[in-house]
């Protein structure tokens, strides 16, 4: 297992983190604490739940977990969050003080902790003020009930404003952004990068196999099986079977990702999964796993490292198609200016 800091903090997590989104869902409670012990045995020390994943059973199996395991516990990173519904009251969701108030002390009590590592905001609130929400967390962070926070799925210019404002107001500053990221789905290099890497932000990248097409396991011309995520349900999300998703480009990167896997001995997930921890202001890429099986190929990724050419043949086969304004080269020749003498 290989290690970096949390963002700019001086916290060191494992450059693989635990996400458990499947734990109470697609992984009971015996196979999520099965997960749970091999990802520990392993070396990885970082773990990303949410009160929303499995309505708060997620949690509750992760807090079960650590009581009967003190000493592993003490090791390790605890992560969640806090925005989505967890009731059907008005107030029981957003980023207002009154909900996170009630939101991190209710993921406090399942996870059976005093304090959380990081506390991210899973989504922006447009309502909120974003005073009122970074003011809670800066509340939050004095009276030790987290140590850190950060945003998820927010945009460029949610990041920036959220860390200027931070800034001015001479409270603690984000750390981390939980952004969807992947050979698939590079759309957040436009803006969301740059933001992040402007604003010192350290990338936790959900996702990133792509609901399991960078895995290798689905093929041009043989439909999902039933036990595979999009053999359950062909219409799933951005993975959706059919020509409007399931389109050349993504077969094109599917396939080069499996010669280089091939090239270098390892799996199509270990090589989709080294691509992603490669890329700039990556802190720890979050994996998914519903089996220990998987988790264990996953975790492979961890001791491969993407030579030049294999780096450069994917970052290319797998570019983002931009539009020549703002983002194409039009739009960068505006933006950048040379000084003479310097290349």
């Amino acid at each position: 297992m290989r290690f970096t800091t949390l963002g700019t903090s001086g916290t060191v997590v494992s450059t693989l983190c635990l996400g458990t989104m499947t734990f109470g869902a697609e992984a009971d409670e015996r196979e999520s604490g099965a997960v749970l012990e091999a990802y520990v045995a392993a070396g990885g020390n970082f773990i990303d739940t949410a009160d929303v994943y499995s309505k708060g059973d997620s949690e509750l199996i992760i807090g079960r977990w650590l009581a009967t395991h003190p000493t592993e516990a003490r090791q390790l990173v605890i992560a969640t969050k806090g925005r989505f519904p967890m009731g059907d009251g008005p107030n029981d969701l957003g980023l207002s003080r009154r909900h996170l108030r009630s939101a991190l002390d209710a993921s406090l009590g399942r996870l059976g902790v005093d304090h959380i590592d990081l506390y991210q905001m899973h989504a922006w609130d447009a309502v909120t003020p974003i005073e009122e929400t970074l003011r809670f967390l800066d509340d939050a962070v004095t009276a030790g009930k987290i140590s850190y926070y950060g945003f998820s799925n927010y945009l460029g210019w949610q990041v920036t404003k959220a860390a200027l404002t931070a800034r001015a107001n001479g409270w603690t500053a984000p750390v981390t952004l939980q952004p969807q990221y992947n050979l698939l789905v590079r759309d957040i290099e436009h803006e969301v990068v740059p933001a992040c890497l402007d604003a010192g932000l350290g990338l936790l990248p959900w996702s990133p196999l792509a609901g399991g097409w960078l895995t290798g396991k689905y093929q041009r011309d043989q439909r999902p099986r039933g036990e595979s995520r999009l053999g359950d349900d062909p219409e799933r999300g951005m993975e959706a079977w059919g020509p409007r998703n399931a389109q050349e480009r993504t077969w094109e990167v599917v396939d080069a990702v499996g010669e280089v896997a091939a090239e270098l001995g390892a799996s199509s997930a270990q090589v989709a999964l080294a691509w992603v921890a490669a890329q700039p202001a990556v802190s720890s890429v979050i994996l998914g796993a519903r089996t220990v099986d998987q988790l264990t190929d996953n975790l492979g990724a961890a001791d491969v490292t993407l030579p030049p050419e294999a780096l450069a043949r994917l970052d290319e086969v797998s570019a983002p198609r931009l539009p020549d304004y703002p983002y194409g080269a039009a739009g960068v020749q505006q933006r950048h200016r040379a000084i003479p003498g310097q290349s």
